[in-house]
């Protein structure tokens, strides 16, 4: 579905908070003085409201979900109807306005820095040293987006073709999504 015209009643919404509308990621997202809030996404059976540091939000309701299970600081809202939209507008600019607020705190999310490296990949890192210093130049995030990606295999040789896959991008320092 192509969600018009809950997009069109969540921009409006938003714009009403004071937020600043750009496109990134290819998708409407909205930021307060350079900060990114949420973003609309797009999905086949619902359209999302996330908001970027939703695991720092007030939610009594229970209205905010976790993304996937791999995501720890964005929490969202789903629609299916532009009803829902309009019902929920006052817990919409809630949000927003604690987001906000967060931002202005400067409060951060806590995230933990302990990486479970599969043992394919530690084994690796000793008879190749180069992707190892290349693995430890990456950013956390990219680091965690590999890690995920080479433990979710089941077999080990499956983990140790990923790894082989993935060293080219590694040494030039580009994480799973980069182009």
């Amino acid at each position: 579905m192509s969600w018009l015209e809950e997009t069109a009643l969540l921009r409006k919404i938003l714009l009403e908070c004071e937020l600043e509308e750009e496109i990134k990621w290819n998708k409407p997202c909205f930021t307060h003085q350079g900060r990114n809030i949420c973003i609309i996404q797009n999905m086949n059976d619902f359209l999302a409201l996330l908001f970027f540091k939703g695991v720092l939000l007030n939610d009594p309701e229970e209205l905010l979900e976790v993304q996937g299970p791999n995501s720890r600081s964005g929490y969202r809202m789903r629609f299916t109807s532009p009803q829902e939209v309009l019902a929920l507008t006052r817990w919409i600019k809630s949000f927003v306005e604690q987001s906000i607020k967060n931002e202005k705190a400067g409060r951060k999310v806590e995230l933990p820095t302990h990486l479970d490296y599969p043992w394919e990949l530690l084994e690796r890192f000793k008879s190749d040293p180069e992707l190892k210093e290349a693995f430890d130049c990456l950013t956390p995030g990219r680091k965690r987006g590999y890690i995920l990606y080479f433990s979710q295999a089941k077999q080990s040789t499956t983990r140790a073709r990923r790894i082989a896959k993935c060293r080219s991008r590694i040494i030039v320092g580009k994480g799973m999504l980069d182009r």
